[in-house]
C-alpha cells in the first residue's frame, strides 16, 4: 500500500510504525488531511439486509476474532433509539485491518511500547493546533456536507459565519430547547449525558463480559489513586462514546454538587470499540482523563469520567468545584476529536432503562441524545416503598 485509502497521503513504506499510526488516526477520526470519511448508511440502506448483518454482528460482536479482513471487519452496527432502527457505521476494511494490527495483536502493542504512544501524542497536539487556526475554517463546509444527514444546522445556536476556526464549530453550542431534558422536574430520573453511542451495564462485571476486554480494567484504575472508589466497585457503568460528527458538549446526567476535578495523565489511544475490545491495552484506564464526583440526593455519589482520545486537544469544564448543577446542565466539552464519558453509579443506586441494557448485552451500542432517559433511582423507590418506574 503506497497511499492512505482515506486521505490519499503518500505513506512511507519503510516506516511501518508511522504508517500504522497514520492509518489509525484516519480511521478513528475520519481525518488525515481534513478529508472526512465514515458515517452512517441511510435508513433505507441500513434496514436492507439488516437481519444478515445482525446475525453476523452476534457472531463477531466482541471483536475477539483477531485480525479479520472479512466483511464483519468493515462495519459497526448501532441501534438508533429515536427511530428504533439499526444503522451502520461504514469503515474501510484496510483501515480496520490497520487498527486491529495496532490494538489487537501483540506485535502492534509492542510497537506502542517502542514509540507509538509518543507519536500519537505529537500528532494529536499538532492536529489540535491546526484545528484552532484561522485557515482551518475552510474545512467546516466540507465537514457539514459529509455529515449532512447527521448534523442538524437548525439546532445550532449561531450562524455558520460566527465560527472563525474549525474547532469553534466543533464545540458548537445548540439553541435552548434543542435537547429536551426528560422528566425535568423529577430528580429521581437520570438522563443521557451526551449525543453518543451508549453502552450500559448493571455492574462492572457485566461490562467485562460483554464489552471491555482489557485484562486489567478496574474501577480503581479508571478513577485513579486520588479518588476513593470502593463505593463504586460493584456499581453500574454507563459508557458514552462520541464520534466526530456529534455535538461535543457533555451534560450532567443527574442533579447534584460538583466535586473536585482530578486530572490523570495518560495516553491518547482511540476509544473506538476495536481498541476497547483489545486484550492487550486498557483504553479507559490508560488514557488521559479527568474525574469528578457528583454528590446527589437521589443517586448517592456518581463518578463522572471524561476521557481523552486520539486527536482530542483538551477537555474543558464549564462548571467548577462546589457548583450545584441541575440534570441537563452543560458540564464541559471536548475539543476536536471523538471521545468518551463514563459514569459510574454506586451499587443499587440506579435502575437503568431496560432497552439500553438489552442492547448492551448483545454488544450493540445505542445511539442516544442528551436528555433522553437513562434510568430511575432505586434508592428513592425503596425509601418510599414504591415500585421502580419504567420511563
Amino acid at each position: 500500500m503506497n497511499s492512505c485509502p482515506v486521505c490519499g497521503e503518500i505513506v512511507d513504506v519503510c516506516d511501518k510504525l508511522n504508517t500504522l499510526v497514520h492509518l489509525s488516526l484516519c480511521f478513528d477520526e475520519g481525518t488525515g488531511n481534513q478529508i472526512m470519511t465514515g458515517g452512517f448508511l441511510t435508513e433505507k440502506q441500513a434496514s436492507y439486509g439488516w437481519m444478515f448483518k445482525l446475525s453476523e454482528w452476534v457472531n463477531f460482536s466482541s471483536y475477539d476474532v483477531g485480525l479479520n479482513s472479512g466483511s464483519s471487519a468493515s462495519h459497526i452496527l448501532v441501534f438508533d433509539r429515536k427511530t428504533k432502527r439499526l444503522v451502520e457505521e461504514l469503515i474501510d476494511t484496510k483501515i480496520v485491518l490497520s487498527m486491529r494490527t495496532i490494538y489487537q495483536s501483540r506485535v502492534g502493542l509492542g510497537l506502542m511500547d517502542k514509540g507509538a504512544k509518543e507519536i500519537l501524542q505529537s500528532l494529536s497536539e499538532r492536529q489540535g493546533r491546526q484545528m484552532n487556526s484561522v485557515e482551518s475554517a475552510k474545512d467546516i463546509p466540507k465537514f457539514i456536507d459529509f455529515f449532512k444527514d447527521q448534523i442538524n444546522m437548525a439546532e445550532i445556536k449561531y450562524p455558520l459565519e460566527h465560527f472563525k476556526t474549525f474547532n469553534e464549530f466543533f464545540v458548537r453550542e445548540l439553541k435552548p430547547g434543542a435537547r429536551p431534558i426528560a422528566s425535568f422536574e423529577r430528580e429521581d430520573v437520570a438522563v443521557c449525558a451526551a449525543d453518543c453511542r451508549l453502552m450500559a451495564f448493571k455492574s462492572v462485571e457485566d461490562s467485562l463480559r460483554f464489552w471491555i476486554k482489557g485484562r486489567k480494567f478496574s474501577i480503581q484504575g479508571l478513577m485513579g489513586k486520588e479518588v476513593r472508589s470502593n463505593a463504586f466497585i460493584d456499581g453500574s457503568l454507563v459508557i458514552f462514546r462520541l464520534a466526530p460528527q456529534d455535538y461535543h458538549r457533555f451534560h450532567l446526567p443527574v442533579s447534584g454538587t460538583i466535586g473536585k476535578f482530578i486530572n490523570i495523565p495518560g495516553c491518547l489511544y482511540t476509544v473506538n470499540p476495536i481498541a476497547v475490545n483489545s486484550k492487550y491495552c486498557n483504553v479507559f484506564t490508560e488514557n488521559k482523563r479527568t474525574v469528578t464526583i457528583i454528590s446527589t440526593a437521589e443517586f448517592g455519589k456518581v463518578a463522572f469520567v471524561a476521557i481523552g482520545a486520539t486527536m482530542v486537544g483538551s477537555i474543558t469544564f464549564v462548571k467548577k468545584e462546589g457548583d450545584i448543577g441541575k440534570k441537563g446542565d452543560e458540564l464541559g466539552y471536548f475539543s476536536f476529536g471523538g471521545s468518551t464519558v463514563i459514569c459510574v453509579f454506586e451499587k443499587d443506586a440506579i435502575e437503568i432503562d431496560a432497552d439500553l441494557l438489552v442492547n448492551s448485552e448483545r454488544s450493540l451500542e445505542t445511539l442516544v441524545s442528551v436528555g433522553m432517559t437513562l434510568g430511575v433511582s432505586k434508592r428513592k423507590a425503596v425509601s418510599r416503598g414504591l415500585p421502580n418506574l419504567d420511563t
